[in-house]
């Protein structure tokens, strides 16, 4: 039993004291040891909570209260851990748990409180006053990294400015030490890069020494591989891959030939394992190697191919004319035994040469149990050749009908799959044309400009801080911020848009794009592998080396394909020899070696990538940057789109048009208060209200204990004034009467602009309405999205009045207004329980949650590093119809990946069995291998080929006002 000692409050008397004592005598487990009017003491050995009902049921006050905010706290899991704990103790009796704030009924003591919640690893804050940080990241290898932390800093108490892989920026009541603790909690670090910005006073609060938490960075390697010929290749590398210590996942491109490799393994361990496997690789260093290197190994490919069809076909073709026109081509006499046999050394000849790739690479399949493509087309030839030579050194061991040999099929099924295959690689590298404009984009040097003198150093040359110059018709070669001069860039190949964009000082240039007219200087900022375009150009890579959950499919079937070609090959074989008619040992062959040389896992292992990778690159080119293929067959299901307002709809400029004032002050006083209060702010309303009154040169008041609500206001205090700045539930949250201004709030909010109410001293000073105006295209985006048969919803955290104003200048009829930051990813789940697929569609950074929630993610904007992070899709150009454009090219690309996927399944499931000859007792005559060898390398050609069309891919309707 515990003794425990509570105070009182509200008992006046003996006659309270008396109820109280009868009351606990009707408790059970817990026994009253002395009570008077201020305090009690009683022992128990359970909880407290029955004795705290009892007495507040009496009408008195019992024990401590203890409201204290939290920090530290990232999900679900750390409230359960801080109510377990409480859960524990026999002086609490009541609690109440979130993120931010515990609130504690019980005998415990506050100091006691705080070091339960400081022990598991949070804080309690003590103090509370706003400051800005700047921090640098380390740990953060993707967009779902991004993602993770931004829902773990997405609190009441802290504003996300920036947030990307390298940085965070935050407008926060909480400390510096707080926010590394939110991070290193999260699993990632952060360092405090520059001084605070505010005057504020630091907060206080209890928190522990943080444990460092090392999370290393995914490396991302890519090699060229050689030796890949089908799906079964892919799967023997990526094994081989996987086999490697540190190696965390890996992509193999069979349409580029390509691996990217997650994870901290070395290159050259990785290399000796793909040789291992029987395969050749090797390493890229930059863009510029590797794409000369693979135009490289592309051109000797071809040629390579090229030759050895010449060679086959120049012996293949004049032995099936031969035959066809008359010619015997059975051994039939000593002279055609002497003829039949220097031609089998001819032959044998050609298959050592042109064919010698097909029987290494099949041996060396051989040799790491597994079977390839090569092995199907080298156990066919050679069946035919040995079979031919065969009969030709001893005749006599066959009956004359079986006197036939087949040395033309062994030479055209080498030369036409031969030149299927140089024909697939001239097609195969058309497929990554976007990816190669892009790095075109990149110039090879850049003129630097010192102590007055500018001189052409090669880029990579070029470090952070210099200053460039860009002349007329130049490529911008790093990421800078202009500091002299005026222009016009084309940037089209980066955003999509056609127009050029004027740049003037202060103005941020990108890589990669032109200048126009006019000359500029800048400071480079970001170059080489930080530089947009080099983002842009990884993020592609990424994406067509990505696989789509449809082609799982593709590959459980290619990992059996050709085992199960060969087992029908024997089956066929044994079929024609025991029931065949004679003579069978000839049907006998030419039956399993049209099985095996028809099948075509290479059109199986390319129907997916080849599609991706053209799909990817063609988004590229509109302007959409894609994560990966999986996105892509998510997005082709979407019947939902989820609209931001702010931003998306919108321009995303607000300015203040409205104004109403409720007591003494002026106008301008009024805006000067409410300017002057939200100059901490990088909110786009406060932004709105600051601009306002610069433009009206009124001079601002330095403000203090500045606060932030997410998704409510700010407040503050300006020249001795308490200010309050937010929207309706802000007021009614501080007691602010605002029901005199409901009708000046619906003349504002029925204009669609928002109603911001600014409280001055606990009284409601007046009203400043911003308006964000509506893109010019967002009205004819809408109508075309929901002409696409979608649901088009807006969610925003605007009013319901002004939210429906907007909603009814574009024809939306589905809105969800007045949500906070975090109720957005509640109402995408809402969504969802509907049985909606869905996709959501916001800046970035306050929709993190939503994007990441929602099937698909796509981020507007013009490619900040959050946008490009923090989403599946990201759209270069701030275009709703970007968004149609995303959606309708990921259904094309699907419905190309199921037609390629649909004519490789149907030419196997159909060509095998004619090539087994179950069309013999029809026809009365089996397909030639040589026809079959035919069928095969077009079979490869069409799924490439196919694939390519969507290089011609064109929107429905192009983002222009008609």
């Amino acid at each position: 039993m515990n003794t425990i000692t509570l105070p009182l409050a509200n008992v006046s008397c003996m006659h309270c004291v008396n109820k109280i004592r009868d009351a606990i005598s009707l408790l059970p487990n817990i026994q009253l040891i002395d009570i008077d009017t201020e305090q009690l003491t009683v022992s128990t050995d359970s909880s407290l909570s029955d004795l705290f009902d009892a007495i507040t049921a009496l009408g008195y006050q019992v024990g401590f209260h203890y409201q204290l905010p939290l920090a530290g706290l990232s999900c679900g899991r750390c409230v359960a851990k801080i109510e377990q704990a409480l859960n524990e103790r026999h002086d609490i009796a009541h609690f109440d748990i979130n993120k931010q704030l515990a609130d504690v009924y019980g005998a415990i003591s506050e100091q006691a409180l705080t070091n339960i919640i400081v022990e598991l690893g949070y804080q309690v804050v003590t103090t509370s006053v706003t400051q800005h940080y700047d921090f640098t990241l380390n740990g953060l290898s993707c967009g779902k990294c991004v993602a993770k932390l931004t829902t773990a800093l997405t609190q009441d108490n802290i504003e996300i400015i920036a947030l990307d892989k390298n940085a965070l920026s935050v407008i926060t009541s909480l400390t510096a030490a707080d926010i590394i603790a939110i991070v290193t909690t999260t699993g990632y670090q952060a360092a405090l890069s520059t001084d605070i910005q505010t005057t504020t006073e630091v907060d206080t609060l209890v928190t522990p020494e943080p444990e460092p938490i090392i999370a290393p960075q995914d490396n991302v390697t890519q090699l060229l591989l050689s030796g890949l010929t089908c799906a079964s290749c892919v799967a023997s590398v990526e094994k081989a891959i996987k086999a490697v210590d540190g190696v965390s996942n890996v992509n193999v491109n069979l349409a580029e030939r390509t691996a990217l490799i997650y994870g901290q393994a070395q290159s050259q361990a990785i290399i000796q394992a793909i040789e291992n496997a029987g395969y050749g690789a090797e390493e890229s260093e930059d863009d510029q190697t590797r794409r000369i290197r693979q135009q490289q190994q592309n051109q000797q490919t071809f040629k390579t191919h090229i030759r050895n069809a010449t060679a086959s076909l120049a012996l293949g073709v004049p032995l099936m004319a031969w035959g066809i026109f008359g010619g015997s081509m059975v051994i039939d006499s000593t002279t055609s035994q002497i003829s039949w046999g220097i031609i089998g050394l001819i032959t044998l000849a050609l298959l050592v040469t042109a064919g010698k790739d097909f029987y290494i690479n099949s041996w060396k399949a051989f040799l790491h149990h597994r079977a390839t493509m090569d092995t199907l087309v080298s156990l066919g030839t050679g069946a035919a050749w040995l079979f031919s030579m065969a009969v030709v050194i001893a005749p006599n061991l066959f009956p004359l009908t079986a006197r036939h040999v087949y040395f033309e099929a062994s030479a055209m099924i080498i030369g036409l799959i031969t030149i299927g295959h140089a024909l697939e690689a001239r097609a195969r590298s058309r497929t990554s044309k976007a990816l190669e404009r892009l790095i075109d984009l990149q110039p090879q040097t850049a003129i630097v400009v010192e102590d007055g003198q500018e001189t052409e150093r090669p880029l990579s040359a070029v470090i952070s801080g210099m200053v460039l110059r860009l002349k007329p018709g130049a490529k911008v070669a790093v990421d800078g911020l202009v500091i002299e001069g005026t222009s016009y860039l084309d940037e089209s190949m980066l955003t999509g848009e056609p127009l050029a964009v004027h740049k003037k000082m202060g103005d941020h240039v990108r890589a990669g794009t032109i200048n126009q007219q006019g000359s500029l200087l800048f400071k480079a900022e970001h170059i080489g592998s930080d530089t947009m375009l080099a983002r842009i150009i990884q993020l592609v890579r990424q994406a067509q080396s990505s696989k789509p959950a449809l082609a799982r499919l593709a590959d459980t079937i290619s990992s059996v394909f050709v085992p199960s070609v060969m087992i029908i090959a024997i089956i066929t074989a044994m079929a024609w020899y025991y029931f065949g008619p004679q003579p069978a040992s000839v049907y006998m062959l030419v039956a399993a070696t049209t099985v095996l040389i028809i099948a075509c896992p290479c059109a199986l292992g390319l129907a997916t990538p080849m599609s991706v990778t053209v799909g990817v690159g063609r988004a590229a080119e509109l302007g959409i940057l894609i994560k990966d293929a999986e996105a892509m067959q998510q997005a082709a299901s979407i019947d939902t789109v989820v609209l931001d307002k702010t931003g998306t709809l919108t321009e995303g400029k607000p300015q203040v048009v409205d104004y109403k004032i409720y007591n003494a002050l002026t106008r301008e006083q009024l805006v000067q208060l409410a300017a002057s209060l939200e100059q901490g702010s990088e909110h786009p309303l406060a932004n709105a209200i600051v601009k306002s009154a610069q433009q009206q040169q009124l001079q601002l008041s330095p403000h203090h204990d500045f606060m932030t609500y997410s998704g409510l206001g700010v407040s503050g205090t300006v020249d001795q004034h308490q200010l309050l700045l937010g929207n309706a539930k802000f007021m009614v949250k501080n007691n602010i009467t605002i029901n005199h201004a409901e009708t000046d709030f619906d003349f504002i909010a029925n204009q669609g602009a928002t109603p911001v109410y600014l409280a001055q001293n606990g009284v409601l000073a007046g009203i400043i309405g911003i308006s964000d105006p509506l893109r010019k295209d967002s009205l004819s985006a809408v109508k075309r999205m929901q002409k696409m048969g979608l649901k088009v919803v807006m969610l925003t955290g605007d009013s319901v009045k002004t939210a429906q104003v907007i909603a009814n200048k574009l024809g939306i009829t589905d809105v969800v207004a007045d949500v906070l930051p975090d109720g957005k990813a509640a109402q995408i789940t809402l969504l969802q329980q509907q049985g909606r697929r869905v996709v959501m569609v916001g800046d970035g950074i306050n929709d993190a949650p939503a994007l990441a929630l929602a099937e698909v993610g796509i981020a507007m904007g013009s490619g900040t590093d959050v946008a490009i992070e923090s989403a599946q899709f990201t759209l270069m150009r701030h275009s709703l119809h970007g968004v149609a454009d995303a959606l309708e090219l990921s259904k094309a690309t699907l419905r190309n990946i199921k037609e390629n996927l649909f004519g490789a399944f149907v030419y196997n499931t159909l060509g095998i069995p004619i090539a087994a000859g179950v069309l013999f007792p029809l026809t009365g005559t089996l397909l030639s291998p040589v026809i079959a060898g035919a069928a095969m390398a077009l079979s490869s050609i069409t799924v490439v080929s196919n694939a390519n069309r969507l290089r011609l891919f064109k929107p429905s309707r192009q983002d222009q006002e008609k």
